[in-house]
């Protein structure tokens, strides 16, 4: 006959805690550099260059930035952005 442990509402709550003094330690966080996503949206390209939507439209339609349209949305390669923002 197995044994079973009652939880109780203190047992987890002191889970919780523990769970959520983890995961704000330093070390939790993912390096973002190695967590960098190859294809990038048009938002996320727009905060990274702090720029409008009409000025990423502007630098699509001159040739400065490349992307890639599927369905209705736009993809950037993070590579091109990175060269954009060093002058390249």
């Amino acid at each position: 006959m197995a044994a079973f442990d009652l939880i109780t509402k203190e047992d987890l709550e002191k889970f919780k805690v523990e769970l959520f003094a983890e995961l704000r330690r330093p070390s939790y966080k993912l390096n973002k550099k190695d967590e960098q996503k190859e294809w990038l949206k048009s938002f996320e390209v727009r905060k990274l260059l702090n720029i409008s939507a009409g000025t990423l439209a502007t630098l699509r339609r001159n040739g400065t930035i490349q992307f890639s349209k599927i369905g209705g949305l736009l993809y950037y390669r993070h590579d091109d952005i990175q060269k954009l923002l060093s002058g390249g």
